[in-house]
């Protein structure tokens, strides 16, 4: 069949979860046996998130293909099971960018370039880009912001063409909020009511209306809505807080929204989706009694969705091991020697953050030594993986002025060094070694036992390496490199095979983990913490 485009568009306010919401349909419709892929378009100009602070954009997610992307592509990945690319993701700054290239070349001939058509035609072919390929039967293409920014009106005047081009072959889902006033004992309809309106003067009526809500909506309001908003009454759906996220595909098929969209588009509604795998989880989640405790250590840990994969692959991880997952959060920069007992000697295990830059990184150091020395199970990610180097060449190896040459250049052991084709690099935006690249385990390893290979692909996000200089003296002294590239002989994996569960990766295994496959370290990691929970006992 020709494939299929589904618009998800928000109003009212942002963060009303667009991307689960996309990520739900998505899930239901490759349950019933379509090829789903979901894509993002940001407004911002910057070219990707790999440049913003994660206080201005939260977690900056990393795609097989080496694409730094906005963090709803793991929600996407995670609810799918579909890895995605640089097609999933584009922003205002590509697009004109592209643009601005072909004006440059002359591919436009000598006419002036202008937002309609030049810049909506490049919005237009990038939407298409995936349709185009013949793997899909649906696309759902996510705008992000909000209904009445200015800076989104270029992707809803590009809806708004396509609407009109595809004909049957697309439609409109709006998100709106549905806010309940306490002092008034009353839920509002009227912002969603303004919201429909602002979309409506742009050219775009939406199909089906999904109503955010902390509290049900009367079966009478959501006529209401659909009468002044001119939808079909039973394509008003509404999405209450859940407990968990993963809980939504499910309310979204109570209220037959798969079925709507493939009525709409005109695809038969065949049978029910085949849920089974995804009840299992849930099932896990719901039967789960008892909790394991888990500290993750970074500088970050005040912001909700910084570290985002991570929290999800550990969440998935203890349920898929009958356990609920307590995450503690514990701030590198206020960690030291006179509270780390304190703090870390409650946790099953702990898990050392990736990151950037000098700030935290003691505390991250204290942390390490804490648990080394106290063999609790400890999961040192990209930085994490670096820092554990760091902290055992200064004590154990007796170089007590180790340190990578990103913290400190004049450092007299530089155990973690710059990599070599990141030495000419100038520019920061899309430069780091990005991607998923193959690892080798050593048979026997921790590690390998844990995947049950000795060969894996994981994504990579960093311009800092193990320095080899200094391999022989970390394996004699018992820190084993177990992992590495085949091709280059990058360490990606060291291991202290004498403690309970000691492994870093310089890869980022979060990315990888989803809810149908979550990822065997984060498993095995999850195993070891609550074995390690009994022996306390």
């Amino acid at each position: 069949m020709e494939p299929k485009y589904i618009f998800v568009t928000g109003g009212v306010v942002s963060s009303l979860g667009k991307g689960i919401i996309s990520s739900s349909l998505a899930c239901l419709l490759k349950a019933r046996g379509f090829r789903v892929t979901i894509q993002k378009f940001d407004p911002y100009i910057n070219i990707d998130p790999g440049t913003l602070n994660p206080y201005e954009h939260g977690e900056c997610y990393v795609t097989v293909d080496g694409h730094e992307a906005d963090l709803d592509l793991g929600h996407y990945e995670r609810f799918t099971n579909v890895p995605t690319t640089r097609a999933n993701n584009v922003t205002t700054g590509r697009i004109y960018q592209s643009v601005i290239d072909k004006e440059r070349r002359g591919d436009y001939l000598g006419k002036t370039v202008q937002i309609i058509p030049h810049i909506t035609d490049e919005i237009k072919r990038n939407v298409k880009l995936l349709g185009n390929t013949g793997n899909f039967d649906f696309i759902i293409t996510e705008i992000g912001g909000t209904v009445g920014d200015i800076e989104s009106l270029p992707f809803l005047e590009s809806v708004r063409q396509l609407r009109w081009e595809l004909g049957q072959d697309s439609l409109c889902i709006h998100l709106t909020y549905v806010p309940y006033i306490r002092a008034a004992k009353e839920l509002k309809t009227k912002p969603t009511q303004h919201s429909v309106k602002q979309l409506q003067e742009v050219g775009i009526q939406p199909d089906i209306l999904v109503l955010r809500t902390e509290k049900e909506i009367p079966a009478d309001m959501r006529r209401k809505i659909a009468q002044f908003c001119n939808v079909s009454p039973d394509a008003v759906i509404q999405s209450v807080d859940m407990p968990t996220i993963y809980e939504v595909p499910l309310r979204m098929h109570e209220q037959h929204l798969d079925e709507i969209v493939l009525r709409k588009t005109g695809v038969p509604v065949e049978g029910e989706p085949h849920m089974e795998p995804w009840l299992n989880f849930l099932r896990k989640l719901d039967n789960a009694e008892e909790e394991v405790t888990i500290g993750l250590v970074g500088k970050y840990v005040e912001l909700q969705d910084a570290y985002k994969s991570i929290n999800e692959s550990l969440f998935q991880a203890a349920s898929y091991n009958d356990h609920k997952l307590k995450l503690v959060y514990i701030h590198s920069e206020k960690l030291n020697a006179g509270n780390v007992d304190e703090l870390l000697s409650p946790l099953d295990g702990v898990i050392i953050a990736p990151g950037f830059g000098q700030r935290g990184i003691e505390g991250k150091f204290v942390a390490l030594k804490w648990c080394r020395e106290h063999d609790v199970p400890t999961f040192g990610i990209c930085l994490g993986m670096q820092c554990m180097v760091i902290e055992f060449a200064r004590d154990v190896l007796g170089l007590h002025e180790a340190n990578s040459t990103e913290m400190n250049p004049t450092t007299p052991d530089n155990v973690i060094d710059l990599m070599e084709d990141q030495k000419t690099v100038v520019d920061k935006g899309g430069t780091m070694r990005l991607g998923a690249y193959d690892c080798r385990l050593q048979p026997g390893s921790r590690a390998a036992k844990a995947y049950g290979c000795t060969d894996v692909k994981e994504r990579h996000r960093h311009r800092f390496e193990f320095n080899n200089e200094y391999r022989e003296r970390f394996e004699a002294a018992g820190m084993r490199c177990v992992g590495e590239n085949p091709a280059t002989r990058l360490v990606e994996v060291v291991e202290l095979p004498d403690h309970r569960w000691f492994i870093g990766t310089q890869y980022h295994p979060e990315y990888s983990s989803t809810v149908l496959n979550p990822n065997p370290l984060f498993l095995d990691f999850i195993k070891a913490a609550i074995a390690y929970k009994h022996e306390k006992k």
